[in-house]
């Protein structure tokens, strides 16, 4: 029997899915998670959390040694600050913060970034469906993708859409956002990393349409994609369950990270 082959993470983000990160691979042999980078003002609270067998930091300066691998999760101002350095230095990066991607440049920043070091960056599918499937349709051509994300009021709290209606009080479903998904992440960086995905994987930010909905007849997050090309057409659509500690995300995009994670030791991969 071989010789188990450990991987030494690092965790960027402590919060909602980097604690499912954390609980889901507890006790793998295979996948240690050495170091979780969050901001200073959570550190102290989240080292209590964690336990002693894992060190919280605020810098990759406080970094020993570079990890196997890098996992982000904390959202898009710590893709920016953290994410291009590891890459240069040969680090490989799983990104769970997809809509960061809509910020003008960054895409281009991290791509150059992975090239220059020989890294490789993986873009996460998050809380969707069938992005294999967009991404193989983009071969031979896309004529139209569509994304429409439906939400309960609670998820849209502190976004652009309290300016557009007063979330507490609504009895209708309401638009509160129609326009490209570039536009739809870059407004809405915490709801619409699915947008920034569905776009990437197909054609691109600015051609891709998104839709943003407040519903307070939905208690789950809803997603639908609608693609039209040579290859023929395709819906989908995930009715997904929050995250208990954060109604912005959805469950399934912090399973995903678990499986991209998981896939990085796994000796079959799908």
């Amino acid at each position: 029997m071989s010789d188990i082959i450990t991987l030494d993470v690092l965790l960027i983000g402590g919060g909602a899915i980097g604690q499912v990160v954390l609980r889901e691979t507890l006790g793998d042999l295979r996948l240690r998670i050495t170091h979780v980078l969050d901001v200073p003002q959570v550190r102290e609270r989240l080292q209590q959390t964690v336990g002693p067998d894992i060190q919280v930091i605020s810098s990759l300066d406080e970094l020993a040694a570079l990890p196997d691998v890098v996992i982000e999760c904390a959202g898009h101002p710590a893709v920016k600050s953290h994410v291009p350095a590891l890459l240069r230095e040969g680090v490989d990066v799983l990104l769970i913060s997809v809509g960061s991607l809509a910020e003008p440049g960054l895409a281009q920043m991290l791509e150059e970034a992975a090239l220059e070091g020989g890294a490789q960056l993986t873009l996460a599918s998050g809380a969707i469906a069938g992005i294999d499937a967009i991404a193989s349709a983009r071969v031979a051509g896309l004529d139209e993708v569509i994304y429409t994300g439906r939400k309960p009021p609670i998820g849209w709290f502190d976004t652009p859409a309290e300016k557009v209606c007063d979330l507490r009080k609504l009895t209708e479903a309401t638009v509160i956002f129609e326009g490209s998904a570039g536009e739809a992440a870059r407004l809405y960086p915490k709801n619409a990393n699915v947008a920034a995905t569905v776009s990437l994987a197909g054609l691109g930010l600015e051609r891709t349409r998104a839709t943003l909905i407040a519903d307070p007849a939905v208690t789950q997050n809803i997603h639908n994609v609608r693609a039209r090309g040579a290859f023929g057409e395709l819906e989908v659509t995930i009715s997904g369950k929050p995250l208990a500690d954060n109604p912005k995300t959805s469950a399934l995009a912090a399973y995903n990270a678990v499986r991209l994670l998981r896939n990085r030791v796994a000796a079959l991969v799908i």
